[in-house]
């Protein structure tokens, strides 16, 4: 009997079915095989029973990796034939005991992969092939290891964008990069990504190419990762959070697929890879990132999957681990997105606000119409996300969470400030006399009040009051202090008055 089809006999004599009838959750844990049977791993990977079972292979392993969990040896085999190898196979239950590290086989799958494959011939696809991107795959090529485009690229190319960036995965190990590189008398740059595998190449002194070694994310916290280097393409297409960002593209145009990422573009439909939980342990800011990627491509704003957003909910206290820095870079491309009330309200619905410095956040009535005026028109993130702050404590409590820049703080307390100005009929007047009265006090004080008629919707005005020549306070600091005036309260409240009595004059 072939090996493949004894496996599968066996596990079912020896109760693999009864197991799967009694509802409980089990994983694959360990499977031993000799090295003289390392042609039967690739089938022992692809082995489902149901969508309750999930693979995972060692080479020789002693133990497993995944605590929390009863053991069930269920099959014992020993190959007899030309070449003897041997195979043992354990299931056991998966626990759902919280755990502070999450910690993977280095051939675990986590969802039933399924390779699509299809082939791009679009202009977007050809217009990327610079003289150094021709290099650096001849080069590739020359050496023997393979070189794809990975992740957000496919995806971009895919619905009709030129990326803005590459990442390139490969097969070659850092070591093998660097050694290739020096030999081409390539010059390699900014090394700090070469304990995750990347490899930065700069390429006729013009282009730099960030290279990846395929891996694994061995051991997650929540936050970073140990990594573990493979050269198998749907290891590390499993590893990434979304379908659409798991998909691979060869320079011959071939896209590879593994987990119908290209099924989920086409029906703009935002999913994890496998289990929406187990991808948010792996990084809590994957819950923002859904959110982005969700305002990037959904078609409208109630086609969420309800498990995935249980699962956020239940998380989402994760995101406390996650530096503020990283917050803000996810919550601005929130804010200059697509759905962007929505998909606010729907994160502060969800139990994230005071994980992302807006506990109090609730006048979404007044977001939703500033997210409307500005819909259509380059904008500062902050103009929208200062419809969500109250007050000036509003605005230290963002600052304390996101650690955002004080040009951001400044523009913030602005708006928050001066939105209730009574302005009239003559917006362009108030713009005038705002200037003048914030002079000296503000900085960049053209572009706030720009970005204020943004926020009330003045789009005239915005757009004109740049463009005036205005008048400009005749005293300034250094006339005081040439006149006596002493340095303190007395010299801010002189410096106030006589700009007052200018403005009046007309």
């Amino acid at each position: 009997m072939p090996f493949c089809t004894q496996v599968f006999s066996q596990l079912l004599n020896c109760g693999l079915q009864q197991l799967l009838m009694s509802r409980k959750t089990f994983i694959f844990t360990r499977i031993f095989i000799n090295p003289q049977a390392t042609n039967y791993l690739s089938f022992l990977r692809g082995f489902h029973l149901n969508k309750s079972v999930y693979p995972s292979c060692y080479y020789q392993r002693t133990s497993s990796n995944l605590p929390h969990c009863s053991t069930y040896k269920l099959y014992n085999y020993q190959h007899k034939g030309s070449c003897t190898g041997h195979c043992c196979v354990y299931l056991r239950e998966f626990s759902k005991t919280p755990q502070s590290n999450i910690v993977r086989s280095s051939a675990e799958i986590i969802s039933k992969p399924n390779l699509i494959t299809m082939k791009l011939d679009s202009p977007e696809f050809h217009s990327i092939f610079t003289p150094e991107l021709h290099f650096l795959v001849e080069l590739f090529t020359k050496y023997g290891y393979e070189l794809r485009i990975a992740g957000g690229a496919v995806r971009d190319l895919l619905f009709g964008k030129v990326p803005s960036d590459y990442d390139f995965a490969t097969t070659a190990t850092p070591p093998q990069m660097k050694e290739m590189f020096t030999a081409e008398n390539i010059r390699m740059i900014n090394t700090n990504g070469e304990a995750h595998g990347t490899i930065t190449a700069r390429i006729n002194d013009k282009e730099n190419f960030e290279v990846t070694t395929l891996r694994i994310d061995v051991v997650t916290d929540g936050r970073r990762a140990e990594v573990e280097f493979t050269k198998d393409w749907l290891l590390d297409s499993n590893r990434r959070d979304l379908t659409v960002n798991s998909m691979f593209l060869g320079f011959d145009g071939t896209v590879y697929d593994y987990f119908n990422g290209i099924e989920d573009l086409k029906n703009r439909r935002i999913r994890f890879v496998g289990s929406p939980e187990q991808r948010i342990q792996e990084d809590y800011l994957r819950i923002l990132r859904y959110f982005r990627f969700f305002g990037r491509l959904a078609a409208s704003t109630d086609t969420h999957d309800q498990a995935t957003l249980v699962a956020i909910r239940e998380n989402a206290q994760g995101l406390e681990r996650v530096s503020g820095e990283r917050i803000w870079v996810e919550v601005k491309k929130i804010l200059t997105g697509r759905l962007t009330a929505p998909i606010i309200k729907q994160m502060i619905d969800l139990g994230l606000g005071k994980f992302i410095g807006l506990p109090r956040a609730h006048n979404f009535e007044e977001f939703d119409k500033v997210c409307g005026r500005t819909e259509e028109i380059p904008h500062h993130h902050i103009t929208r996300m200062a419809a969500l702050l109250d007050n000036e404590a509003d605005v230290d409590e963002l600052l304390r969470r996101n650690k955002i820049s004080n040009e951001e703080v400044s523009l913030a307390l602005f708006i928050v400030r001066h939105r209730n100005d009574k302005m009239g009929e003559n917006v362009l007047s108030y713009c005038t006399d705002l200037h003048t009265d914030c002079t000296g006090k503000e900085v960049k004080v053209t572009d706030k009040i720009v970005e204020l008629m943004k926020y009330h919707g003045h789009l005239k005005a915005a757009e004109d009051f740049p463009t005036m020549k205005l008048p400009l306070f005749p005293v300034t600091g250094h006339d005081l202090t040439q006149n006596e005036v002493p340095k303190g309260p007395k010299f801010a409240s002189t410096l106030n008055e006589l700009r007052k009595i200018w403005k009046e004059s007309g």
